[in-house]
């Protein structure tokens, strides 16, 4: 393995193993489980929105929990749902007993060893800041793909703060001091975040205009830029205070396009 190879798989390792060791909470932390109602609705609106209304054979990467699974079952669509966390897995394949049309793989969602063109959609939320290869990556969701097939994902610059962000960031700090720390949030591991983001390719940031020449490279076509504005609304009807601000922290994106 070459050095670059090497510090790749290390890396993917340590991700590995953080988010491991979140599984068994990540559902409580804001912004990750998905609630029935407003945010669930809105979630639902902008994958049927991209992908239309008809059932799919669907790639989850990075399903984590099962939330984005669970919505795209909801819509009626075939889903594999892929990570590469067992704790993750676990608590997915938990969540979703009994369920049809569903199947769940241990995997790399950067080389994800499924058949080439095998699905009408590739799916994901908050995996593409994570990626240690973002062009192999890309050129891999692309191969899976069926002729026409639609790459859909969730993301945001999580290194950046909003010009209101950092507003609503000193009103969190406020809180916390106040009422006492969220044990949940990302911040709860906040200097090992720090660590892992500061050696990935979008650890300084990610926006949606980083990405469209490396799409266009892996042959996708017709990118649409989207946003996440409906869904932070959504997320505030239910929140309390803190995770009202939250919503506020980061400049959120969502990105469609085809083979």
């Amino acid at each position: 393995m070459t050095s670059t190879g090497t510090a790749n798989y290390d890396l993917k390792e340590e991700i590995r193993d953080y988010w491991s060791g979140r599984s068994e909470t990540f559902d409580r932390a804001f912004g990750h489980h998905i609630p029935e109602g407003p945010e669930f609705e809105a979630w639902a609106a902008a994958i049927r929105d991209h992908l239309g209304s008809d059932p799919r054979r669907v790639l989850d990467l990075a399903c984590g929990t099962g939330e984005i699974t669970k919505l795209l079952l909801a819509l009626g669509h075939e889903v594999t749902a892929l990570d590469f966390s067992e704790a993750m897995l676990a608590v997915a394949r938990r969540k979703h007993a009994g369920r049809q049309r569903l199947r769940f793989r241990l995997g790399d969602a950067e080389n994800t060893m499924e058949p080439e063109g095998a699905y009408d959609a590739v799916v994901c939320r908050h995996l593409v800041w994570t990626l240690t290869e973002p062009q192999k990556a890309f050129a891999d969701w692309h191969r899976v793909l069926k002729p026409g097939g639609r790459l859909l994902f969730f993301d945001g610059d999580w290194a950046r703060p909003t010009r209101t962000g950092r507003m609503a960031s000193r009103l969190i700090a406020l809180i916390d001091r106040l009422g006492g720390a969220d044990p949940y949030y990302d911040g709860a591991m906040g200097e090992r975040h720090a660590r892992i983001m500061e050696r990935l390719p979008f650890g300084r940031g990610l926006r949606s205009t980083d990405l469209l020449p490396l799409l266009e490279q892996a042959g996708f076509r017709d990118v649409v830029v989207s946003s996440h504005r409906p869904i932070a609304a959504a997320q505030r009807r239910r929140a309390n205070l803190r995770n009202r601000l939250r919503t506020y922290l980061y400049q959120r994106f969502i990105i469609c396009c085809r083979k």
